[in-house]
């Protein structure tokens, strides 16, 4: 193989290393990460319909304080809750506020997920046609997709 083949074939490959194969982690992790807050939405809601299916009017529980140490909280009035809106800020809402607020955000949510799904669907793609690249620059014979049997 010539010297030119070869720096192109090592260009491709740094190119899928260096820069596709970091952007695709990236996006999965991101997209993970809106997995992980759908999950967090989806579950106050469910509480918050158990609590207006049983009238709920106060409770005790346990408070999370940080690693993993608890402690016992009572609620006298459960109308209202504090909802974690970002960036540190809560914001208290009725029980139907909340729930109009957790369902836009559910929405969003779901347009950023398909939105990474998207993105890594298309840099799968450019990985795939970057292979193909080198495969045709090496002059290697092309994959069967289906494989036959061998007797």
């Amino acid at each position: 193989m010539d010297s030119y083949r070869q720096e192109k074939v090592q260009k491709f490959e740094d190119f899928v290393d260096c820069r596709l194969k970091p952007d695709l982690v990236r996006a999965i992790g991101e997209r993970d990460k809106l997995f992980e807050q759908q999950k967090i939405f989806s579950d106050l809601r469910k509480n918050i319909e158990n609590l207006e299916r049983n009238s709920v009017t106060s409770l005790r529980t346990f408070v999370n304080l940080g690693s993993e140490v608890y402690m016992q909280a009572d609620v006298p009035d459960t109308q209202r809750i504090f909802v974690d809106i970002g960036l540190g800020f809560h914001v208290e809402f009725t029980w139907s506020e909340a729930l109009n607020y957790i369902s836009e955000r559910e929405g969003k949510l779901s347009r950023q997920i398909e939105e990474y799904t998207k993105l890594i669907a298309s840099i799968k793609a450019q990985i795939k046609l970057v292979y193909e690249g080198i495969r045709e620059l090496l002059e290697l014979p092309a994959e069967r997709s289906v494989q036959e049997p061998v007797f």
